[in-house]
């Protein structure tokens, strides 16, 4: 099973969006394994985004992670980080589809809501900056039967 880490940015909390967007994943079947609400520091947050350090984006990206609280969460299931992203929408809100969350919620891509892990690889990179193995929970939902084949 592949793992994702989904934040919830700081616009998404200040914007009362963090129920919404975990009815969304909780409604499409996805199984949340761990979730908490912090403060990223710019410590984490520059290990987090280092891919991206040297692009002209970084410092305000660190600026904007680390001004307000976040939601974190892992999620798991079979092709996790596909179906997610699939959710989430384009990078630019201006470019995802109606029905995602960017779609439906941003306009800008300085503030578009939330992160999802691009790859199985980085999916457990993320999860391990952000959670220690004890604080996910692996469980098992009487109702997985009748979300995976």
């Amino acid at each position: 099973m592949e793992r994702s880490l989904i934040i919830l940015k700081p616009d998404a909390v200040q914007r009362g969006l963090i129920g919404p967007i975990l009815t969304r994943i909780e409604q499409r079947g996805l199984r949340i394994v761990g979730m908490k609400l912090m403060q990223i520091d710019e410590s984490l947050a520059r290990r987090h985004y280092a891919i991206h350090e040297g692009k002209a984006f970084f410092d305000s990206l660190i600026t904007y992670i680390t001004s307000g609280p976040v939601v974190v969460l892992v999620v798991t299931g079979k092709n996790i980080i596909e179906i997610v992203r699939s959710m989430v929408g384009a990078t630019n809100p201006v470019k995802a589809a109606p029905g995602t969350i960017r779609g439906d919620f941003a306009l800008d891509i300085g503030r578009n809501l939330i992160h999802a892990s691009d790859s199985p690889e980085n999916g457990e990179m993320e999860v391990s900056l952000f959670f220690r193995p004890e604080e996910l929970v692996e469980m098992h939902r009487s109702t997985d039967q009748w979300i995976y084949e």
